[in-house]
C-alpha cells in the first residue's frame, strides 16, 4: 500500500548546545534527519515531507525529492503536522516520524503501515514497553484494548500518579488516515502545562467521532530512542554503529573487535574482508573482497579493490587496486592511485600520484604530483620536489626505474624506462631511458684528519 510520511524536525534542540541544528548532527556519516527520511523512502513512501523551523536551516540539507515546509511557530507536534498537511495527498495512510528518532527502520515502518491497513483504524500509534518510562507519554487503553488517550508527562500536573505507573509509552510514531487527520487537527487545543498542541491529543477526538484508534507495539524499543542532548547522541550513535557492523558481519565480513571499529552507514565492504581493531571507515569508502584492514587504519572516501592489505595508515580520497600493500604508517592523500601489486611502505606519503603496477615506494618517502611506471622501485628517502613556490609541477618516472636512496627529483622532470639514479642525487634534468643519473659532488677524503684535529697546539700564548 502506498503511503506518505511526515518527519517533524522543527525543534530548536537547545540542549545540544550547538550552532548546528540538532537534526543535522551526524550519526555514522549521515545527518540525523536523513535516517528516518531514508527509512521511509526505503519502506515505499510516495511523498515525504520534512517540517522545519522558520530559519530554513534544513532545506538545503535534505535528500533530493523530499518536500520541506515551515512550522511558523513552535506550538508542538500537533502544529508541526498541521503545517505539513498542505503538502500531503488528500487520502491514504500518513506516517508521522521524528527527525530526532533516527533508528527507526524501513521494516518497522512497513509493518506499521500494514498493521494500520489490516486494523481499519483511523489512527495507529507505535508503542513500546519500557522498564523506565520517565519522560515519555503514557498510553491509556480502553477496556477493549484500543487506545483511549496518550497522557504527556513533560511537566508536573500533566499526568496522575496512576497514569505515571503505566509502562506502555508513546514513541511519537503514528499512522493516520489522511482525511481523519485533517478533520481533527484544527480541534487540538493547548490546555496543558506546556501550552502546546500535542499530536496525541488527536486520538480522543477521533474516538469521540466514533473512529477507532489502535496501537502497534514495537519489539525493539531502541528503534524509537530519541535524541535531546549529546549524551543521547553518543548512545544512539553507538547503537547505529553496532547495527551497521552486525549487517556487515552477517554479510561475510570479519570484525575482530566491534567495540573499537567504526564504520559509516555509507561504506561498502566485500566478503572475506577482515577489519582489525582501531579501523575507522568514513564517507563513500568502498572495500573490496579479501582485504585486511588495520589495525589502526582510518580511511575517508577511499576505494580498496580486492585483496588489499593496509596497516597503521591514514587515507583520504585514495584508490588501491588489487593486491596492493600499504603501511605501516603510510599517508595516502587525495588523488593517490596505487595500481595492482604496488606497495606504499613505512612512513611514506603520497599525494595526487599514480603508482604503477608492481611499483614500490618502500619507506621514508614523499611522492607528490608524480606518475611512477610499472615495476619501478624508489629507494628510501625519495622525494619529489613538486612546488616551486608558485606552481605545482609533475614528475614522470618510467617503468623499471631504480632510484638510489636519498634522491630528490625536482619537478618538472622525466626519468626514462629502466633508468638508474645514484644515491644522494638531486635530479634537476631529464634522465634518458636506460641511463644513470648522478647529481652530487665528488667525494674527497682528507688523510689523518682526525689526528690533526686533536694534535697539541705548539704555539705559545704570543703566537710565536
Amino acid at each position: 500500500m502506498s503511503f506518505s510520511a511526515v518527519v517533524m524536525a522543527a525543534g530548536q534542540g537547545t540542549r545540544m548546545r550547538s550552532k548546528t541544528p540538532k537534526v543535522l548532527h551526524e550519526i555514522c556519516g549521515r545527518p540525523m534527519v536523513h535516517w528516518p527520511v531514508l527509512a521511509a523512502r526505503t519502506a515505499g513512501a510516495a511523498t515525504i515531507v520534512v517540517v522545519g523551523s522558520p530559519d530554513g536551516s534544513l532545506e538545503a540539507h535534505l535528500p533530493e525529492g523530499v518536500a520541506h515546509v515551515v512550522q511558523p511557530i513552535q506550538d508542538g507536534t500537533g502544529g508541526a503536522v498541521a503545517a505539513a498537511t498542505g503538502a500531503l495527498p488528500d487520502s491514504g495512510p500518513v506516517v508521522i516520524l521524528s527527525g530526532d528518532v533516527p533508528l527507526i527502520t524501513a521494516e518497522a515502518i512497513r509493518a506499521l503501515v500494514d498493521a494500520h491497513a489490516a486494523g481499519g483504524a483511523a489512527a495507529t500509534m507505535v508503542t513500546a514497553i519500557l522498564d523506565d518510562a520517565t519522560g515519555y507519554g503514557r498510553v491509556v487503553r480502553a477496556a477493549d484494548g484500543s487506545v483511549e488517550a496518550v497522557v504527556e508527562t513533560k511537566a508536573d500536573g500533566d499526568a496522575t500518579p496512576e497514569q505515571l505507573q503505566i509502562r506502555e509509552v508513546n514513541t511519537g510514531i503514528f499512522c493516520f488516515d489522511a482525511a481523519a487527520l485533517r478533520s481533527v487537527l484544527p480541534r487540538v487545543g493547548t490546555d496543558n502545562a506546556q501550552h502546546e498542541r500535542y499530536l496525541p491529543d488527536t486520538l480522543p477526538l477521533l474516538r469521540a467521532d466514533g473512529l477507532a484508534v489502535a496501537a502497534h507495539v514495537i519489539d525493539d524499543p531502541a528503534m524509537t530512542a530519541g535524541i535531546n542532548d549529546r549524551v543521547q547522541l553518543a548512545q544512539v550513535t553507538a547503537a547505529a554503529r553496532a547495527r551497521i557492523l552486525e549487517a556487515h558481519m552477517r554479510a561475510g565480513v570479519t570484525v575482530i573487535d566491534p567495540g573499537t571499529t567504526d564504520v559509516d552507514v555509507t561504506v561498502t565492504i566485500g566478503q572475506d574482508t577482515l577489519l582489525e581493531p582501531g579501523t575507522v571507515l568514513r564517507g563513500a569508502t568502498h572495500i573490496g573482497a579479501g582485504c585486511r584492514v588495520g589495525p589502526q587504519v582510518t580511511l575517508t572516501d577511499c576505494t580498496l579493490r580486492d585483496n588489499v592489505t593496509i596497516r597503521h595508515a591514514f587515507g583520504v580520497e585514495a584508490t588501491a587496486h588489487d593486491d596492493v600493500t600499504i603501511g605501516p604508517y603510510a599517508y595516502l592523500r587525495p588523488g593517490t592511485v596505487l595500481r595492482e601489486r604496488a606497495k606504499a611502505g613505512t612512513f611514506v606519503e603520497i599525494k595526487n600520484s599514480d603508482i604503477g603496477a608492481g611499483a614500490k615506494v618502500p619507506h621514508l618517502s614523499y611522492i607528490g604530483d608524480a606518475d611512477v611506471g610499472e615495476g619501478t622501485n624508489l629507494g628510501a628517502a625519495t622525494i619529489t620536489a613538486n612546488y616551486d613556490g608558485r606552481h605545482k609541477h609533475r614528475t614522470t618516472i618510467g617503468r623499471d626505474v631504480r632510484s638510489g636512496v636519498d634522491v630528490t627529483f625536482v619537478a618538472p622532470v622525466t626519468v626514462g624506462d629502466r633508468a638508474v639514479t645514484g644515491a644522494g642525487s638531486v635530479i634537476t634534468k631529464d634522465v634518458a631511458a636506460g641511463a644513470l643519473g648522478i647529481a652530487r659532488a665528488r667525494q674527497t677524503n682528507l688523510e689523518d684528519y682526525a689526528d690533526r684535529q686533536h694534535a697539541p697546539d705548539t704555539q705559545d700564548g704570543n703566537g710565536a
